[in-house]
């Protein structure tokens, strides 16, 4: 015989027969001795059992700190840090760790309220009619402070399309021949807004374009107060 292939052939000692020997005569017992449909069911009735997580950012200051909520039966159970998250890696400042504890607060509202001007207590109302007051405060001080337009002692910007030549078709100022022109600018000095450090990019990008077209020129930050 060829002792080439004696050199290659797996040897199995007495040890390693003894182990083989032993695991699977227990795992044989341990089968017949544990109902497995049964233990399925009870684990459904642990703590852990049936929990969803989900990332979320804390909302605290503008770092944007990665979290993860573990969610069970619409109630939030614990929150931690993100060791997938690019900015704080799992950790949390002290702030942070209290997210939990603030969500939990027997004083942390969590309806909408409203209290009528000249009243002297507040009153539980639906988010509805919360979203509806907002939205008719909203409409009534834009359409009262609206500036459509305003005079302004500055040149006049024009393009004129109709040059042909790329020079002279670029936008440039020119004097006008009333420094006091009216000019159109349909913005409202009385409201503001301001974003969070919770939001996303693409929250940001809609939050502006709404700002924008709401006419609102003052646009501020969570992060620069």
């Amino acid at each position: 015989m060829d002792d080439s292939l004696n050199a290659t052939r797996p040897t199995l000692s007495r040890r390693d027969l003894f182990r083989l020997t032993f695991g699977g005569g227990a795992g044989l017992a341990v089968g017949g001795l544990l109902d497995v449909p049964a233990m399925r069911a009870a684990t459904k009735d642990l703590k852990l059992a049936d929990v969803s997580e989900f990332t979320t950012s804390c909302n605290f200051c503008s770092c944007g700190c990665g979290m993860i909520a573990a969610v069970k039966d619409g109630k939030l159970l614990k929150m931690e840090g993100d060791y997938g998250h690019i900015v704080n890696r799992g950790s949390l400042c002290v702030k942070g760790i209290s997210m939990h504890a603030t969500h939990a607060s027997p004083q942390r509202l969590t309806t909408p309220r409203y209290r009528a001007p000249g009243s002297d207590h507040w009153e539980d109302i639906s988010w509805d009619d919360a979203i509806t007051k907002v939205a008719q405060k909203i409409r009534k001080t834009r359409d009262e402070t609206w500036i459509a337009t305003e005079k302004v002692a500055a040149p006049k910007l024009v393009v004129d399309a109709a040059a042909g030549d790329q020079i002279a078709s670029a936008p440039r100022f020119v004097p006008q021949d009333d420094p006091n022109a009216e000019v159109p600018v349909n913005r409202t000095d009385a409201m503001g807004f301001m974003g969070g450090a919770q939001n996303t990019n693409e929250e940001c990008y809609l939050f502006q374009k709404a700002a924008r077209l709401l006419g609102l020129a003052y646009v501020e930050h969570q992060a620069r107060l």
